[in-house]
């Protein structure tokens, strides 16, 4: 006959978790440093999408150009320094970018009904069909990168996006920098060491 092992308890004890670490003054904690990084990652990329303009074949379109268009579909018909203010570029750019534009078909200008005095530019049939084949394929990309992100997800993100935006468009408060590219680049490297 065999012998008998001594007989362990079947609960086992699982090992305990460290608790979060607490930010200090000036730090942020780990989940706003992470949200912090992907935010810095998303930027960069759109970065990359507007420098990839540089390299556009003749007939191609920037993605300030498509921009332009968006702010003419959504908004109308409107006059070169109101364009320029809805897509914050200067009048000077928007007016080079709408000759390219009425150029290649994209937009027509035409005197405006309410003050003949003024010329507005608004999309052509071109213009409006460029903009709806750009939608269907962005709309294709954000289905394939986020379409099994539950709609609670999406909605808390835009909250963060939005709050990130507002953040962005207020003036620091007094005695706060902006911080430096040294200073977020020593953050993110902080952040990749392990505990």
């Amino acid at each position: 006959m065999a012998a008998a092992k001594p007989i362990r308890s079947a609960a086992k004890r699982a090992p305990a978790k460290p608790a979060p670490p607490v930010a200090q003054a000036g730090e942020l904690g780990p989940a706003l440093t992470e949200l912090g990084l992907a935010f810095r990652h998303v930027f960069r990329a759109v970065s990359r999408l507007r420098g990839r303009d540089t390299h556009l074949a003749g007939e191609e379109l920037s993605h300030a150009q498509v921009e332009l268009l968006i702010e003419l579909d959504e908004r109308g018909a409107l006059a070169a320094g109101e364009l320029a203010t809805a897509a914050r570029l200067t009048p000077a750019t928007v007016t080079q970018m709408l000759d390219h534009l009425a150029e290649s078909g994209h937009v027509e200008r035409v005197r405006s009904d309410t003050d003949r005095r003024v010329v507005v530019s608004r999309l052509t049939d071109q213009g409006r069909a460029k903009i709806q084949a750009k939608r269907a394929v962005w709309a294709g990309r954000w289905q394939a990168a986020l379409g099994d992100v539950s709609d609670r997800d999406l909605r808390a993100a835009a909250r963060v996006l939005r709050r990130l935006g507002e953040m962005f468009d207020a003036p620091p408060t007094e005695g706060a920098g902006e911080p430096s590219e040294a200073h977020l680049q020593s953050d993110s490297q902080t952040a990749r060491q392990p505990a």
